[in-house]
Formats: structure tokens, sequence, C-alpha cells
């Protein structure tokens, strides 16, 4: 594994950790032996991953808003970490309509919160902006967008999150592109689906609300192509250029795609036939609606640059990466050993990635 010893007896200060997203890079993190800071909102509900792995027990927990420059540059004077991952966000297209301003409030001044803190910080040496697909201006092309593609964004969600990587940007140029300033970059990765994430308006939460309510799915966009991975494959990503910054230095700063090949994009119903393969208990209807709000029907990542200068690669197969999910969800609804469960997820795949095992960290 390229970053196995990377963050061994590191201070790692996460934004967003009681997310989805953001409770799995905690447990990961931990199992490469780094001492985990967490500041973020209150998790969302009794079913999220931070809340079922118990981790308030098992990291460093502040419960705060980004929107809080002052509060957030104070916790980064205490922790004095040596990475900062920022993974703060809203991060729902749907809920950006109902609600715009929060959302270019959480994820434009959440962005320029956390580079100020950072910039106020001088033990940080590395600082990453994970932010999303959505950021490029999706012309729905057949191919992947680049890293040096215009960003964008119809959409409330996706205009914040392309104007998140041009603050990145900005701070680089401005405040971080020379002498012993912090290394920064940014993280973008596709539709990512695993256990324990139950947000709203999510198409694999959304069927296993609809099983544990015994009704079927309502898709709302059913031929929606998606670059689907499971949650384990960008994280391995992120971790993967954080080591490369922190050992190897300035020439990975910047932007990186983080997503499934190019022949592994697939459409929501073709996802939820997956799941159905594997796990009946559910069923799906594709109602007619008169009016929705505007979602991309194709978006697609090339990950050429992360495939060869990080040398990273993804590692399931769609088929595995339905298979993770829905065991995933499958622990979730057993309500028994969630933690342990998702050490053993991460235990399979970094089998599966790089042939070792994980040296846990107790």
């Amino acid at each position: 594994m390229s970053f196995a010893n990377s963050y061994n007896g590191k201070k790692v200060l996460l934004t967003g950790h009681t997310g989805f997203k953001g409770s799995w890079m905690a447990i990961w993190l931990k199992s490469l032996g780094a001492e985990v800071y967490g500041y973020a909102l209150a998790p969302y509900s009794d079913m999220d991953n931070f809340v079922t792995c118990n981790l308030a027990a098992e990291i460093h927990h502040k419960e705060a808003d980004v929107r809080d420059g002052e509060s957030l540059k104070k916790y980064f004077n205490e922790v004095q970490p040596d990475i900062a991952f920022h993974l703060a966000a809203q991060p729902l297209v749907l809920l950006s309509y109902v609600d715009p301003v929060g959302t270019f409030e959480s994820n434009l001044m959440g962005a320029v919160n956390f580079f100020e803190a950072v910039r106020a910080t001088p033990s940080v040496k590395v600082a990453i902006n994970i932010t999303s697909d959505k950021c490029y201006d999706n012309q729905e092309w057949v191919w992947g967008y680049r890293e040096n593609d215009p960003m964008g964004g119809k959409d409330p969600y996706s205009a914040s999150k392309g104007c998140s990587e041009l603050i990145t940007n900005s701070y680089h140029h401005s405040f971080f592109s020379h002498g012993d300033t912090a290394l920064i970059a940014s993280g973008r990765a596709g539709n990512v689906i695993g256990g324990g994430d139950w947000a709203e308006n999510r198409i694999v939460p959304d069927y296993y609300r609809a099983v544990k309510a015994g009704q079927k799915l309502m898709i709302r966009n059913p031929h929606a192509t998606r670059p689907w991975q499971h949650v384990l494959e960008p994280l391995s990503g992120y971790l993967n250029l954080g080591a490369k910054l922190l050992n190897e230095g300035r020439k990975f700063t910047g932007g990186w795609n983080f997503g499934p090949e190019d022949t592994s994009n697939y459409s929501v119903k073709e996802l939820i036939d997956k799941i159905l393969l594997i796990d009946s208990t559910g069923g799906y209807e594709t109602p007619e609606l008169i009016q929705k709000p505007h979602e991309a029907n194709l978006l697609k990542l090339d990950i050429s640059k992360a495939v060869n200068y990080l040398h990273w690669h993804p590692a399931l197969t769609f088929d595995e990466t339905v298979e993770f999910t829905v065991n995933g969800y499958l622990d979730d609804l057993s309500g028994k050993d969630i933690l342990e469960k998702r050490k053993a997820q991460i235990e399979k795949y970094t089998q599966k990635a790089f042939g070792k095992k994980i040296a846990w960290s107790q």
C-alpha cells in the first residue's frame, strides 16, 4: 500500500467527519495509526455511520460548523495537525434547490474558512479539499472530464463545487505556492455508495429506506448514468494523494479525479437491478414526473492523471462495488458490531487493492 506508513503517528484533522465519506475516512486513518481529529455538524440521523460505529469514542470529536471561521481556526490552533482534509459540505443536489443560500455558504465559505485555518496553522504540511465530479461545466459528453476542463454547474450544488475548486486554485496561487507553506490539492470523485450513507435523495439510501418500510422505491431518473464507486475507492485516492504530497512534495498539488474505469458507468436502473440480484427484498417503480429539478443525465471522469502520476487505480469491478455496498447496508440493518464490520470491509478492500493486510492500530 503506497500510503501504508505515511499516516502513522500523524495528527490528521478532518472536517465533515460525521458525514458518510468522512466517517469511513476516520476509521481508515485510525487503522493506519493516525491520531484523528474531527470538526463537523452533528450526524444527520441515528443510522449514520458515525453513530452506528460509535466514532465519538474512537477519535477526537468537535461538533461545530465550518461556516464559523473563527471557531475552525481556533480548533486548528488547538490541534496543530500535520495533515488536514476538508470534507464538510452540503452534499445534495436536490437540497441545494431548497436551500441555495445555505449550500453556497457551506460549500464556498466553508472552503475559504478551511484554507484560512490552514494559513494560520504552521504545523499543517498538507491540506486537501474534497469536492465532487459535479464541479465541471457538464456538457454531457460521452468522454470523461479532465482536471483542466472548465468548472461550472447549472444547479446550486454543482455551481458551489465548481466555486470551491476555484477557491482552492486561488489559495494555491495566492498563498501556498512557494516557501515553506502547506501543500494543497483537491480531490474530485464520482457518485460514491456504501454502507452507512442514509442521506435523503440518494438512490441507494432511498432504496434501503424503502426496504425498511416494506415499500417500492420510486426512481425519479432511471436512465441517468453515473460513475458509481464504493466509498473506499476515492478514499484510497485521497489518502494516496496526501501521502504523495507529504513525502514527495509540490509536484502533486492541484486537482485530481478519482472514479471508476471509463467502461464502468451504469444507469440508476442498472444499479438497482444489480442490487436486486444480490438482495431481492426490495423493488422499484419508475413513475413519470411532470416536472423535476435539473439533474445531469451523463457524467464521466477521466482518471488518467491519477493512474499515471499517483499510480492509483480503482480496485473493484462494478459487481464488486455493488456487493460491497449491499453487504454494508445489510450490516447496517443487522444493527450489530458495525465498526468491526466496517474494518472487515476495509481489510477486504486493502487485500484486493494492494495485496496486503492492515496492521490495525489500537
